[in-house]
């Protein structure tokens, strides 16, 4: 598949996932010719989010103003995740002269699932569904000691799942891996568009890793998402699963580039 197809992949993966868990959990959507974004459904900065723009370069800069004024007149942080699609071409440059804080580049990542690439099994390591209450408690757990921003981002995604639902009606799936019965991985499935399985929320609590675990659970989510007829995974790397990604067969496509603004005053 010709790179820019894939790269059209993640974003539009990527952007649904951001702008479903942003209207479930209680944002509001602008969306227009020039702008789409989410805010308000969420405390965490990453998924108040700008997910699309395509604008004149006089226009980018007032469209920056006004995504800076909502953030403040919200109270709330907010990120501008630049990707290859958006316009015009200086956008992150724009945006950093505005005020805007440089939070680094996220890999974006593509697998073809034609392809496996199976990880060593790991001893007591049980992979299973989210489906109960239970379930998800355990999932929030794990996020809570070993993903992004802690317990606050737990409380809010699980919140948000559990809003969803849990069954097979939805295009949803997460997963919780159990090292002896304790909850200790997790890792979740988002199907947009049919074809194509986002990977979400891979997170080993620190005392488990560095065993291969969660090599092990995103294993068994590619095997899930194949299972729904899916032929692409997606996803965005953390500097310590990149090396992972590359081995389990995901190849880099391009870089988001995520310019984060805090309200004014905070």
């Amino acid at each position: 598949m010709p790179t820019g197809a894939r790269s059209e992949q993640v974003e539009a993966n990527v952007r649904a996932f951001l702008l479903e868990m942003g209207r479930i959990g209680g944002g509001v959507l602008r969306e227009d010719a020039e702008v789409v974004w989410t805010v308000g459904g969420s405390p965490i900065g990453y998924h108040n989010a700008v997910v699309r723009c395509s604008a004149s370069a006089g226009r980018a800069d007032e469209l920056a103003d006004e995504w800076a004024a909502e953030l403040d007149r919200r109270r709330l942080p907010g990120s501008w995740h630049v990707s290859p699609s958006m316009r015009p071409d200086d956008l992150r440059a724009r945006l950093l002269a505005r005020g805007f804080e440089d939070g680094g580049e996220e890999p974006a990542m593509v697998a073809d699932l034609s392809v496996s690439s199976p990880a060593r099994p790991v001893s007591g390591l049980e992979v299973g569904p989210v489906r109960t209450v239970a379930d998800l408690h355990g999932y929030r757990e794990v996020l809570a000691r070993g993903f992004g921003e802690g317990p606050p981002e737990a409380a809010w995604v699980t919140d948000v799942f559990g809003r969803i639902g849990l069954g097979d009606e939805v295009p949803w799936r997460h997963l919780v891996g159990r090292l002896d019965g304790r909850a200790v991985a997790t890792v979740t499935l988002f199907v947009h568009p049919p074809e194509v399985a986002g990977v979400y929320f891979v997170a080993t609590t620190p005392e488990a890793r560095r065993r291969g675990i969660g090599a092990a659970v995103t294993t068994r989510a590619l095997d899930e998402a194949r299972g729904l007829g899916c032929t692409s995974a997606v996803l965005g790397s953390s500097p310590m699963g990149y090396g992972v990604y590359r081995r389990l067969g995901f190849d880099e496509v391009f870089r988001y580039a995520l310019l984060e603004r805090s309200p004014s005053g905070t």
